[in-house]
């Protein structure tokens, strides 16, 4: 089996324990800010204010750490940035009731956050032989879906045992742990990207225009999901239904790890870029049926679908992403891949939020529409999909034996 082969392949197993660790508070965050401020008497205003600038400094910080590693290599990057986000997270714990420290502190957590999503996959074709790159994009993907499950659970549990400071000061542990077992893992320490190409110029990645177009598409995919967690919650409001929207959210969260596994056990023959586009459409047509708005048992079955395509579509899209990235610039291009998710979503949430007053089915068809002009998008601009010219003549990443 394709992912067995995957998990034995020498250093697979540390990477993504690393990362899934180190990864963790990203699911973490906005929950525990939430609960930190709340309990120390900050407004609610106060509480939008701290996670919108997590959120903002995350969407900045993480192209220009990408960066930083395109040009001086992962551990160093890696470690730093976590022994910073964990000042933010400090301050945070020590400050939650400040107008001034808390929202600073969630500033720096944010803008400092380790770039292990982005090194990961760098890193993938250095660790695994190129027919079991989309198996391990396909995992990667998967996993992703775990942790924003195990993120809030983590948070609720040691809220509730020991309180929200407490949850604080462990997002910042399992950061600095994460990343420290990643640095220190040979692939880590001896990647380097090969010269940066002169095309590339201050713009970078974003010099491609497939790479900018593949963006935009995929921040649709990002205004979908913001838009889904919209409507599961007001949905619940409205419904009785055992676990309210935590169980929408969930079943969406473990259709996306199915369909993930499944993508990745399949030995595809179609070019990365057409199952891009293809995988976007579908993902559209999964979320089609949400706008009947059924009745309970049914909107579990509809949640469980409409999860099913985003993790595929990831998964294809990291490999688009390498493919198109100007050399020398592979960590960047990832990392602007989950700033431009990021601020999709962030939008799908703040623009469905204001249609849920009038109607549900408006915040459903918000939620169709992202991913189908996204995919639409794709669709149409897949003959801009072709690889970096300087790529076909150098690898993606090279390894430099290290003392």
């Amino acid at each position: 089996m394709g992912y067995l082969a995957l998990l034995r392949a020498p250093h697979v197993t540390r990477l993504l324990f690393g990362t899934l660790l180190g990864r963790l508070p990203a699911g973490m965050t906005a929950l525990v800010i939430a609960l930190a401020l709340r309990e120390a008497g900050a407004p609610y205003s106060r509480i939008g204010l701290a996670t919108a600038a997590y959120a903002i400094a995350a969407a900045i910080g993480g192209p220009v750490l990408g960066r930083i590693v395109d040009r001086t290599g992962q551990p160093r990057v890696l470690l730093a940035s976590a022994v910073v986000a964990g000042l933010g997270y400090a301050l945070l714990a020590l400050a939650p009731g400040s107008p001034l420290a808390a929202p600073l502190g969630a500033a720096v957590a944010g803008l400092a956050m380790p770039p292990l999503e982005p090194c990961l996959r760098s890193l993938w074709p250095t660790v695994v032989d190129e027919e079991q790159l989309d198996t391990a994009y396909a995992f990667d993907s998967a996993s992703q879906q775990i942790l924003y499950v195990a993120g809030p659970l983590t948070v609720a549990g040691i809220a509730a045992a020991f309180g929200p400071s407490t949850a604080l000061w462990t997002a910042a542990g399992l950061g600095l742990a994460g990343a420290l077992v990643v640095a220190t893992t040979a692939p880590a320490r001896a990647w380097r990207a090969p010269v940066r190409a002169a095309s590339a110029g201050l713009l970078g990645p974003l010099r491609s225009p497939g790479l900018v177009l593949l963006l935009i598409g995929l921040a649709g995919a990002g205004w979908t999901v913001g838009a889904q967690n919209v409507l599961f919650i007001a949905y619940a409001e409205d419904h009785s239904l055992p676990g309210g929207a935590g169980t929408l959210l969930a079943l969406a969260a473990l259709g996306g790890l199915l369909g993930a596994l499944a993508y990745g056990a399949v030995r595809w023959r179609s070019s990365t870029a057409t199952r891009t586009w293809v995988l976007a459409l579908a993902m559209a047509v999964s979320y089609l049926p949400l706008l009947l708005l059924p009745g309970p048992g049914p909107m579990t079955a509809l949640a469980l679908l409409s999860g099913i395509g985003l993790a595929p579509l990831l998964a294809a899209a990291f490999v688009l992403v390498a493919e198109l990235a100007p050399t020398g610039t592979v960590t960047e291009a990832f990392a602007w891949l989950i700033t431009l998710f990021a601020t999709g979503n962030a939008a799908g949430y703040a623009v469905s939020g204001a249609l849920v007053s009038d109607s549900l089915r408006s915040v459903a068809l918000c939620a169709v529409g992202g991913i189908g002009i996204g995919g639409l998008l794709l669709l149409g601009a897949r003959r801009w999909f072709r690889p970096a010219a300087a790529t076909a003549a150098e690898p993606a990443a090279e390894l430099v034996p290290t003392s």
